[in-house]
């Protein structure tokens, strides 16, 4: 199937590993131009050198989002150097700073993150003929999951935002979805850090997966971009649960 993405432009936050990384080389794979922060330099150089393979226009910085003028202001330096934003996926999250507990540091990258990755870049993406914001959630904000937390509730939250603006951007062509991967395994993830330190944790969330098994960072990123492309373009105001059958619930 051909995506349509050859020539697309995409922001994607914290990209440097796991999910964003994946979903990056997807991208670029596909012929796109990308842009992307982490907070490691070295493994944004090693990225830009691979995702630069590709022959695509490529711009990583290593940034860390803490204040939100400074995050809007490199949003609108990736979407100047890129020449203009197609697509936008809101990846970087509390959890990948280790700090899904810190209901001031989830709510400031979780949710404020998203919130400011409108603001900044919807003149950008009006521009656009194919224009996807992609939102990352997860299957925490769905069912009770390990424990009562910042990360579990504002992902949840992100998911009742992410269908407000779709409601309020799809006049101007804007397609707003959500993907909610479930338990994944990726080297220097959480739960690869989990597995070291408490093994039969591990054990018993692989098997409530009905594969027996955690999902990889290339099954959720195959979703991102799929949901991102136009070859979905009919999609909007959706929650794609990614999860191997982790999640029970029947949602009608």
């Amino acid at each position: 199937m051909d995506l349509g993405l050859k020539g697309k432009k995409v922001i994607l936050t914290g990209g440097s590993r796991g999910l964003g990384r994946a979903a990056l080389e997807l991208f670029a794979q596909e012929g796109c131009d990308v842009a992307f922060f982490s907070r490691d330099a070295a493994q944004v150089a090693e990225a830009v050198a691979v995702l630069e393979q590709h022959g695509g226009k490529v711009f990583g910085e290593a940034f860390t989002m803490g204040d939100i003028d400074a995050y809007k202001a490199w949003l609108d330096k990736a979407a100047q150097h890129l020449g203009g934003v197609d697509i936008f996926v809101h990846n970087v999250s509390a959890s990948g700073a280790g700090a899904g507990g810190d209901w001031n540091v989830t709510l400031q990258l979780d949710i404020m993150g998203a919130v400011a990755g409108f603001e900044a870049l919807e003149p950008y993406l009006e521009k656009s003929t194919d224009a996807s914001v992609v939102l990352m959630s997860s299957t925490a904000a769905l069912e009770t999951f390990l424990s009562a937390n910042a990360f579990n509730a504002l992902k949840a939250a992100l998911i009742t935002y992410a269908k407000q603006q779709s409601q309020a951007l799809g006049a101007k062509g804007i397609r707003v979805n959500v993907v909610s991967p479930g338990p994944i395994s990726f080297p220097g993830g959480n739960w690869e850090k989990i597995r070291a330190a408490r093994p039969e944790l591990y054990d018993a969330t692989a098997a409530k997966m009905v594969a027996g098994r955690f999902g990889t960072a290339e099954e959720v990123a195959r979703s991102i971009v799929f949901l991102a492309s136009p070859a979905s373009s009919h999609t909007t105001g959706a929650n794609l649960v990614v999860d191997g059958g982790y999640t029970k619930r029947v949602q009608f």
